[in-house]
């Protein structure tokens, strides 16, 4: 299954932050289906969240205008500034004031502008948001709270507007942590994250706001939470991964193929709780498991993914669980190339793994 985008193309950060509504219109409309791009995708399924519950929010900083990367455009003139409104530069305050919200029965929709700027509502996050519900021992909870935020490579973020920060979270019993890969899979998670009765950090993947293009229903759909997809079978390697990494896994899976190389990949989108099982299954048949992502290789997710196959598929692994990370360094600015997992990194692993 062709996951159908480009992973690397020469933009600035300017030209992405500045499109025009007009970039955010749909084309090739066939049975049902729009041809859009993820910031589209994300854009849609607001309109329905919004739509489909009176007591929907959404509010952020620069969102009653569209956001830097126009994925709440034309939210605030449909629905008024009561229910979609900007927020002072306070992400703590965005947060706390979300927790509030989703308390009193509200659906809160809170927009964190660059992921690398969640830090400062950690507190919020990991020690109100995750623990309300178990505290009261479930007499109350903020269930109705998702915080949107954008993570990821840019192309030339630098050190703030470029960092994966989800396993920082991963860690954190009481929330849901999601990430699509795709502009379908962005609009039915996203809806399933606002409807779960759990808070939920969505990670948008920046880089693909424009760059995925996919069919995608119209109509208001759901995707299941905590359960991974397999897009491509294979024999001899599982991979895992997440976001806009699975089309770099995709094109190192195809590239492998053409050595003799069969690659089972997995894409998880749901990182806590996340579908053991599917891996599981998976790698008991190839015996071998790769996992990528563009978070820093110390402590990333794909730690917990190794220590968790290797303890439930021990005696069927064939080599040993290889990782393909970013680097344990700042993320940096003119050497994001050597920085991020590459198809040729990931190639070299899989053909050192298979041949161990």
């Amino acid at each position: 299954m062709a996951i159908g985008f480009t992973r690397y193309a020469k933009r600035s950060l300017l030209s992405i932050c500045s499109q025009s509504k007009r970039e955010l219109s749909t084309h090739l409309e066939q049975d049902g289906k729009k041809s859009l791009n993820l910031c589209s995708a994300i854009n849609q399924a607001l309109h329905i969240a919004m739509d489909t519950d009176p007591r929907s929010y959404v509010f952020g900083e620069d969102v009653s205008f569209g956001g830097v990367f126009r994925c709440t455009t034309g939210l605030a003139e449909r629905y008024g500034k009561s229910r979609v409104f900007n927020t002072p530069l306070c992400e703590q305050g965005i947060v706390g004031f979300g927790i509030g919200l989703a308390a009193m029965g509200n659906r809160a929709i809170a927009e964190i502008q660059f992921a690398d700027y969640i830090f400062p509502a950690f507190d919020q996050i990991v020690n109100e948001a995750a623990k309300f519900r178990y505290r009261s021992g479930n007499q109350f909870n903020c269930g109705g709270l998702t915080i949107r935020t954008p993570y990821g490579a840019v192309g030339h973020g630098g050190h703030y507007h470029s960092q994966s920060p989800e396993a920082f979270f991963c860690h954190v019993p009481g929330i849901k942590v999601v990430i699509p890969r795709s502009p379908r899979e962005a609009k039915g998670l996203l809806l399933s994250s606002i409807r779960d009765p759990n808070p939920v950090i969505f990670f948008e993947p920046k880089w693909l706001y424009r760059l995925a293009v996919e069919e995608v229903a119209e109509d208001d759909y759901m995707l299941p939470l905590s359960e991974a997809e397999v897009l491509r079978e294979g024999s001899d390697i599982t991979l895992v991964g997440w976001g806009a990494q699975l089309s770099v896994m995709e094109q190192a899976c195809n590239d492998a193929e053409k050595e003799g190389i069969s690659c089972e990949l997995i894409d998880l989108k749901t990182l806590i709780p996340w579908d053991k099982e599917t891996v599981e299954a998976s790698v008991k048949k190839t015996g071998r498991l790769l996992v990528s992502h563009e978070a820093p290789v110390t402590g990333g997710f794909g730690a917990e993914i190794s220590a968790s196959i290797v303890e439930r598929c021990f005696l069927r692994l064939e080599a040993p669980v290889a990782r393909v990370c970013g680097l344990d360094t700042p993320f940096p600015l003119v050497y994001e190339p050597f920085y991020v997992p590459t198809k040729n990194k990931i190639l070299d692993a899989i053909k050192s793994t298979v041949n161990y």
